[in-house]
């Protein structure tokens, strides 16, 4: 089993048809699974290096403030006691690390998850390549990307390699590059679409994508449409 998508060239124009691996693009998504796995990728982010001071690390309050008795106020050991303006912090953050022991087995399934998300719901595109030339071009790569549509968000997986396709965008408000090799759940649900280049998908993939010319594909659906038509028109015949 497959699934299919199309590959559009950098002239914005449908060259081809795709055919994705289903255990990769096509498998049931579980919900929490993926919230576990955003919600261990947002805790690692986390620096931890927040820190408090107790009233044994405060500078100061080595002598008693005045005297135990006879003055009429409350006892006081310390001016650096947590009660005393400029004192210790009680029970404050320390330096900590937030990271959670996620399985690798886990993070694969949930990438899986999104992908397949987003290829059912039809927002997942591939690239034949996002610049052509010797020198970087945004206005190329944008019109490589105009049949996505004006979304809000777009991430664009590319190979290390594509150093025209880094340059071309870059600078693109929109649109979010990230390496093949760097690809994980949270980019994905936050962008609104997905693009692969044809040199990112095969390396994510590990095998070269099976791409059908977008003629020969169109050829074979008219065939279909044609087939069932006579098939049908047989079977009111022989009724």
């Amino acid at each position: 089993m497959s699934v299919s998508v199309d590959v559009f060239g950098s002239d914005g124009k449908k060259a081809a048809t795709a055919e994705l691996p289903a255990h990769l693009f096509d498998v049931q998504v579980n919900i929490p699974l993926i919230h576990q796995v955003v919600v261990a990728q947002q805790a690692a982010a986390r620096q931890g290096t927040h820190a408090t001071k107790t009233r044994g690390q405060v500078r100061g309050g080595g002598s008693k403030p005045w005297r135990q008795k006879g003055t009429g106020r409350a006892r006081q050991g310390s001016r650096r006691a947590p009660q005393w303006t400029g004192g210790g912090t009680v029970h404050g953050p320390q330096p900590r690390s937030y990271a959670q022991r996620t399985p690798k087995k886990m993070v694969a399934a949930a990438l899986r998850g999104v992908l397949s998300d987003r290829a059912r719901d039809g927002r997942l595109f591939v690239v034949d390549s996002i610049v052509t030339g010797e020198l970087p071009n945004t206005k190329q790569a944008l019109k490589a990307l105009a049949p996505i549509g004006d979304l809000r968000s777009v991430i664009v997986i590319l190979h290390r390699d594509e150093d025209l396709a880094w340059m071309s965008l870059r600078n693109v408000a929109h649109v979010h590059p990230i390496a093949v090799d760097q690809l994980n759940v949270y980019d994905v649900l936050v962008n609104e679409a997905v693009v692969f280049t044809a040199a990112a998908l095969e390396t994510f993939v590990g095998a070269p994508v099976s791409a059908e010319p977008a003629e020969a594909q169109s050829q074979k659906t008219r065939k279909a449409k044609a087939d069932e038509e006579a098939a049908a028109a047989a079977e009111a015949a022989s009724k």
